[in-house]
């Protein structure tokens, strides 16, 4: 796991001083943050503590002050079709999928902007193979799907995108205890796969446990950070996060 000291090649996403405001309510103060290439990096923290308003303004979905570096790259000015197009990937909460689309139409969509026609083939079967329940539906509307496949659609579609960053937004939200268990083992895989992930979840025990660093945000600005490993032993995320 790592500590978070790699060096500046090593980092693949910062986030400075990051400012959020809603009609005037500001929903994030001087959010500070790195993710290593290769990590799986955790925000956890109760609704409302902002996490979701990070993973919008990294994605360009909502406008900010402060400072989001992907690769290098100040991504301040850069829309969001384009923040897509340099390699990031958004699983939003509710998933957001197409219901009128099938499972294969929904899979396209997120190819739009690739160029390497020939790869494309070789990545549906990739998603295939992650999730098998979606090959058996690739004509199936999305809309059809139960809410743990409508899941699975989702993060498919986002790896159809080729993102070497993936914004995972509650992922396990309304999911039975088995389906939350494959999800997080399939998070893994496509983390073991090469592709680096930010996870907001509610299931605080499973993302640490799976996390190689963490950040506990509360009342929009980040209070407690470490391994998922010291965050799961730290009595303070204990009593409000993991009922104990």
């Amino acid at each position: 796991m790592s500590d978070g000291t790699g060096s500046f090649e090593d980092i693949q996403l910062e986030v400075r001083d990051l400012e959020v405001h809603y009609d005037g309510i500001r929903a994030l103060h001087g959010v500070s943050f790195t993710v290593l290439k290769g990590e799986i990096v955790t925000l956890i923290g109760a609704n409302g503590a902002g996490k979701t308003s990070i993973l919008r303004a990294v994605s360009g979905l909502i406008s900010y002050s402060g400072a989001v570096v992907f690769e290098g790259r100040d991504l301040k000015r850069t829309p969001a079709h384009r923040i897509v197009g340099l390699g990031i990937a958004h699983v939003p909460e509710g998933r957001g999928i197409f219901g009128n689309l099938t499972v294969l139409e929904n899979l396209r969509l997120a190819t739009w902007q690739r160029t390497d026609k020939g790869e494309i083939e070789a990545d549906y079967d990739r998603v295939f193979t992650i999730f098998p329940r979606l090959g058996e539906r690739q004509r199936q509307p999305g809309g059809t799907l139960s809410g743990g496949e409508q899941q699975m659609l989702a993060v498919g579609r986002a790896l159809m995108s080729r993102g070497r960053l993936l914004l995972l937004d509650e992922p396990s939200m309304g999911l039975s205890p088995r389906l939350v268990q494959e999800i997080f083992r399939v998070i893994e895989d496509i983390n073991r796969s090469g592709t680096t992930i930010l996870l907001v979840e509610q299931n605080a025990n499973m993302a640490l446990r799976i996390a190689s660093r963490a950040y506990v945000l509360e009342t929009g600005g980040v209070i407690l950070s470490g391994t998922g490993r010291e965050l799961l032993g730290d009595p303070r995320v204990k009593e409000a996060y993991l009922g104990a």
